[in-house]
């Protein structure tokens, strides 16, 4: 299973290699997390994918990402509706404590975003033992 971590600038890089990384594998399963300080660059919408171990009313999902049956949940400390009240790397950590250890024995992180959200999925990884890799943000051309 993979979890991909995302925040603010890491969208678009987050977006890409969740699409990659399902149409390698569709049959493992992949699960987003995006946060944002700010408005979202998309309309939240209510998740129709069950993630077990997900804080009770944490079902706003990310539209592009849902056609594909792709689960997804969002964060943010602004207090909108189906989100979790806090940053994306929260989340995450109430949701890895919550599964059981079988389905983080073989768990992948990957994170996008600023310096402080791969810093805080990186501590997150230590703390329960997984693997994360740093997926480039969107790059630009000089």
């Amino acid at each position: 299973m993979r979890l991909l971590i995302g925040s603010d600038s890491g969208y678009a890089a987050l977006i890409r290699a969740a699409n990659e990384f399902h149409e390698a594998d569709s049959r493992s399963p992949l699960l987003v997390l995006f946060g944002s300080d700010s408005a979202f660059p998309f309309k939240p919408r209510p998740s129709t994918i069950l993630v077990p171990g997900m804080p009770a009313g944490v079902i706003a999902a990310i539209p592009a990402l849902e056609e594909f049956g792709i689960a997804s949940r969002l964060a943010s400390p602004l207090g909108l509706p189906g989100c979790y009240d806090g940053p994306v790397t929260e989340l995450a950590d109430a949701w890895l404590r919550a599964t059981d250890p079988a389905t983080r024995e073989g768990l992948h992180l990957a994170v996008s975003g600023p310096d402080s959200t791969i810093s805080a999925t990186e501590d997150l990884a230590r703390r329960f033992g997984l693997t994360v890799t740093v997926i480039p943000a969107q790059e630009t051309s000089a």
